[in-house]
């Protein structure tokens, strides 16, 4: 009898990944503490090519100043030769719904958001090791934002990423005051509906291993990590740095390493500095074991010297095979504790909560940029993540390796879309049609399928 409840189990959740794309499309942007309103109101700047740089590059779009609505009339993939794409010009909307299939896909590359109100939608990061020598320097994060303010990251993908997948980060001490310290790194940022998987673990980055999912800077404030798929990630599932104030709500963890969700204020990073309590609400949140995962891994755990102020309702954490697994635990022997509260210190307003069980389904169906378009790297991550499959790699090549796409093209019509919303006015999104099946096949499946029409 279990094991049929687990096959039925599983088989209600490969089914809504495959549901027609009229009901698979994205759910609306969430905000959390970011009150942005990105490029809204601005010029509408296309990307008519995959070039790395140069006129009608994604580079130049973003590089364009005043507020904007970056907008491609292209798909396919965007080689960054391994360097890191920086956006440093404000008031900035990067619609990656509005390009023909199979969308923008960003290689051996990262991108660093360094200022403030900036919305990212539906774009996939891939950054790769790339070839390049165990701990030989190549460090670079799929996506971070770095001292920024008012950014929203939603419906994307990144993997493979050499330091983390998505992070909040910049500097740790700025000024002389607590108020100084936030207001000098990231703070209100919005994580929601990404796809953070696969960080490569044995390779380039210069201290060894790291598979990291989210790293969130110490004293980063108004953070928001809602309905994320993190898999495969050693570490950072996320990780909050002292005195972050942080929102997790409605995450699926699937086969972390050593850590899952973690907190440590280091006194090696602090010294000199009095150590302030992190605040955490964390509600509605899945962990789930998988090949890669230390026996010993609990859904919270506590490092260094600092306290955790934590409030935590609705939380599941079970083993490969579905049995409990502890909800708290400690890499430390300092005092540091982890201080359980009655109710949320911080609390986004309005925010929508899921029950525990629906979040895999939901997350499952619409996590990961366009996902009514998903490319075959997200469809096998979120496949085998369904079936408990897939573990941490130390090499792009272990699982396929770069995309390969063909360049694609279509205009962009702005009187088909709410230049509000960035939704199509038609309901329908580039790449979405009634025949889309939403799942990894080979020659022999297409064969098969065609024979039963």
């Amino acid at each position: 009898m279990v094991k049929r409840n687990r096959l039925v189990a599983l088989l209600l959740i490969v089914a809504s990944i495959t549901l027609n794309p009229e009901t698979a499309a994205a759910e609306p942007l969430v905000k959390g503490w970011a009150t942005t309103q990105g490029g809204r109101g601005g010029a509408i700047v296309r990307v008519t090519n995959l070039n790395p740089g140069g006129p009608g590059s994604f580079k130049a779009a973003v590089e364009q100043k005043g507020p904007r609505i970056v907008v491609f009339e292209v798909g396919g993939v965007i080689d960054l030769g391994l360097t890191t794409l920086t956006i440093s010009e404000p008031d900035l909307t990067i619609a990656g719904q509005t390009a023909p299939s199979p969308g923008i896909t960003l290689i051996r590359g990262g991108i660093d958001i360094r200022t403030h109100d900036v919305i990212v939608q539906h774009i996939r990061v891939r950054t790769g090791a790339s070839g390049q020598a165990k701990r030989s320097g190549w460090e670079a994060d799929a996506m971070s934002t770095v001292g920024a303010r008012n950014v929203i990251v939603d419906h994307c993908t990144m993997t493979w990423g050499l330091d983390e997948n998505l992070s909040a980060s910049g500097p740790r001490f700025t000024g002389k005051t607590v108020e100084d310290w936030r207001n000098g790194t990231s703070r209100n940022i919005t994580f929601a509906y990404n796809l953070l998987a696969e960080g490569i673990a044995d390779s380039s980055h210069p201290k060894g291993e790291h598979s990291k999912g989210s790293l969130i800077h110490d004293n980063a404030t108004g953070i928001l990590i809602y309905r994320n798929v993190y898999a495969h990630n050693y570490e950072r599932n996320p990780l909050l740095k002292g005195g972050v104030q942080a929102a997790v709500v409605n995450n699926l963890i699937f086969d972390p390493g050593a850590q899952a969700i973690h907190y440590n204020l280091m006194d090696l990073e602090w010294t000199g500095q009095r150590p302030i309590a992190g605040e955490l609400s964390a509600v509605g949140n899945i962990l789930r074991a998988g090949f890669s995962t230390r026996p010993d891994i609990a859904f919270v755990s506590i490092g260094g010297v600092g306290d955790l102020n934590y409030y935590g309702r609705d939380n599941v954490a079970v083993s490969r095979l579905g049995e409990a697994l502890p909800m708290f635990g400690r890499y430390t022997t300092s005092p540091a504790k982890i201080v359980q509260r009655d109710k949320p210190a911080l609390w986004p307003q309005g925010l929508d909560v899921l029950p525990t069980n629906q979040v895999e389904t939901h997350l499952l169906r619409f996590a990961g940029a366009r996902p009514w378009d998903r490319d075959a790297h997200d469809l096998r991550v979120l496949f085998d993540v369904a079936e408990g499959r897939g573990k941490i790699i130390d090499d792009e090549a272990e699982v396929g390796g770069y995309p390969v796409q063909q360049m694609t093209r279509a205009a962009f019509v702005p009187g088909d879309w709410n230049l509000d919303t960035l939704e199509p006015k038609s309901g329908r999104y580039p790449g979405q049609r009634d025949d889309y099946v939403a799942q990894p096949t080979t020659s022999r499946d297409l064969q098969m399928r065609e024979q039963q029409r």
